[in-house]
C-alpha cells in the first residue's frame, strides 16, 4: 500500500479523497471512447479549476467512475453540480449528432443522482 501525504492549508492538513460516479439520463448507453476522453479532459481542467485533483478517471458506455482529491474549502456536492453542470453543456455540444439519437430533443445528459463515497484513511 502506497503512503500518500497530507496536504497543507494555512489552518489545516488534510487528504479528502471521493469516489464519484456519474450515471446518464436513463442509464442510456451513449458514450463512446471520444466522448469517455473529452470527459476526461474536461473533469481534469474543471475539477483543477476548483482547486482539486482527479487522481483517476474511467467509466463505460453509460456512467464514468471519478477518483478525486479536493481541498477542505470545496463542498463536495457544490463541485458535482458544477461538474456535471459544465460536462453536460460541453459533450452535448460537441457530440450533439449522435446523442439526438438517445435523447431527441430533450437537453440532458446526466442524471440527476450520483453517487459519491469517502475513500481511504489516516495513513
Amino acid at each position: 500500500m502506497v503512503k500518500q501525504p497530507l496536504k497543507q492549508l494555512y489552518h489545516c492538513v488534510f487528504r479528502l479523497q471521493y469516489h464519484l460516479v456519474l450515471v446518464t439520463e436513463y442509464r442510456r448507453k451513449c458514450i463512446t471512447a471520444s466522448m469517455l476522453g473529452r470527459l476526461e479532459d474536461i473533469t481534469r481542467s474543471t475539477v483543477a479549476k476548483w482547486g482539486g485533483q482527479v487522481l483517476e478517471f474511467n467509466g463505460e458506455a453509460d456512467h464514468v467512475h471519478i477518483l478525486l482529491e479536493l481541498t477542505p474549502r470545496m463542498a463536495p456536492s457544490a463541485l458535482v453540480n458544477k461538474l456535471k453542470t459544465v460536462t453536460s453543456r460541453l459533450i452535448r455540444k460537441a457530440f450533439a449528432a449522435h446523442l439526438r439519437k438517445f435523447y431527441r430533443r430533450k437537453p440532458v445528459f446526466w442524471s440527476r443522482s450520483y453517487c459519491i463515497t469517502t475513500v481511504g484513511g489516516p495513513r
